[in-house]
């Protein structure tokens, strides 16, 4: 008889969402008149720009002719677009080849994919609050996990303890979902710590568009040392609308071995194995990202979403209410008033102001008595619920 992955029945339910639905259901159908200010949901809410769609035009009509029809696209990704990804990151100051550059279905997609590197008896360090998924692909593969845990003390971007070892390591920054930001030493001590330990970090970089302090590294690989110790998975789906349209990137230096094996090499082989490529027509899109045009573009939708949490911000510093986030990330991390537990917290901003937000409790034991709002939502209905939260706290 076969024998199924035993480790899905470890998985905690993930009621986290279904339940916020359950309780905003409810709530709607006592008050079918009101209306609920969403400040939860991690989509966005602004299309893509039109650099994108026209580029995206522009490729479905290639694939209406025979002279510029595009069958399969190289697995890692199409030259085009990798070229245009290392170009990005040498604006940085950050030099990559295109071939450490892999065109992705989007970050959630490759987090769970790149374990594939590593064998199941290795031990990954997931910092919590952290998004889930670190732990459930862990989980499914078999593996140890330590639950490493940041505090309002450490700003929730800890340094390393070298009284812990791991050979996985999970670092989110900008963070989802405390909206922390690592520190360019705090960044060198895990870089550092890493290849002490012969350890891989996996960067979740989704977030970095966010980020407008100068100081603060939009890329591992701004990092002395990150070469030998670090892979880079980033997204479009924040950064230029692609939730729905699906395309992200990865970087694996060819610098980068552990016993004798080169991982991008192993990661090609991968690829080359299981999938065969990202759409020629979503590629196109995505090239025009990193276009002028395209940057500038983007950079107008991401100044709405943080105009949106310089509101937030203003209402939250009026109430006394202390927050991480919301400068460099598009979260917002509060600290539950009057030491409410995040559920408890959820209610009361659900039944007496309206607003939706996302208990912290749901990203790790110690996310509890915090409170996740997001800066995605409509402009107006952000301005609303800031001025429900004054009225409600201050």
């Amino acid at each position: 008889m076969l024998t199924p992955n035993m480790n899905y029945a470890a998985l905690t339910d993930s009621y986290l969402f279904r339940h916020i639905a359950e309780k905003t259901s409810a709530y709607l159908d006592h008050n079918p008149l009101r209306h609920l200010y969403k400040l939860g949901i991690g989509d966005v809410s602004l299309p893509l720009c039109s650099a994108v769609i026209t580029a995206l035009h522009s490729a479905v009509d290639d694939q209406a002719n025979k002279e510029t029809f595009q069958g399969y696209v190289d697995e890692r990704g199409a030259l085009f677009l990798r070229e245009a990804i290392a170009k990005h990151y040498g604006k940085r100051g950050v030099s990559l080849s295109s071939d450490e550059v892999f065109i992705s279905s989007g970050a959630s997609d490759e987090l769970g994919d790149i374990l594939d590197l590593f064998d199941k008896s290795s031990t990954a360090l997931v910092i919590e609050p952290a998004y889930p998924a670190y732990v459930d692909a862990n989980i499914i593969a078999g593996r140890r996990i330590i639950h490493y845990h940041a505090q309002k003390e450490d700003m929730f971007a800890p340094y390393p303890d070298d009284n812990i070892t791991a050979d996985i390591l999970y670092i989110c920054s900008p963070n989802n979902p405390t909206g922390a930001v690592f520190t360019r030493d705090k960044l060198q001590a895990w870089v550092d710590y890493a290849n002490r330990n012969g350890s891989v970090i996996l960067f979740d970089a989704a977030y970095e568009a966010f980020i407008e302090d100068t100081d603060i590294p939009h890329s591992i690989f701004e990092i002395d040392g990150a070469d030998t110790c670090a892979i880079e998975i980033c997204s479009l789906s924040k950064t230029a609308g692609f939730t729905g349209t699906r395309l992200g990137y990865t970087v694996i230096p060819q610098a980068l071995t552990r016993n004798k094996m080169q991982l991008n090499a192993m990661w090609v082989r991968n690829r080359t194995t299981k999938t065969n490529g990202i759409s020629y027509i979503i590629q196109k899109g995505a090239a025009a990202v990193f276009t002028d045009e395209g940057q500038k573009q983007i950079r107008e939708n991401i100044n709405v979403y943080k105009k949106n949490a310089a509101v937030l911000m203003a209402a939250l510093d009026a109430c006394g209410i202390w927050y991480c986030g919301g400068r460099n990330a598009p979260y917002l991390w509060m600290k539950c008033p009057d030491d409410m537990s995040s559920w408890e917290c959820f209610d009361y901003l659900l039944n007496e102001a309206q607003i939706v937000g996302t208990p912290g409790i749901g990203f790790g034991e110690n996310g509890d008595g915090y409170f996740r709002f997001t800066t995605f939502g409509d402009p107006d209905d952000t301005k609303i619920a800031a001025e429900k939260l004054i009225k409600l706290f201050k």
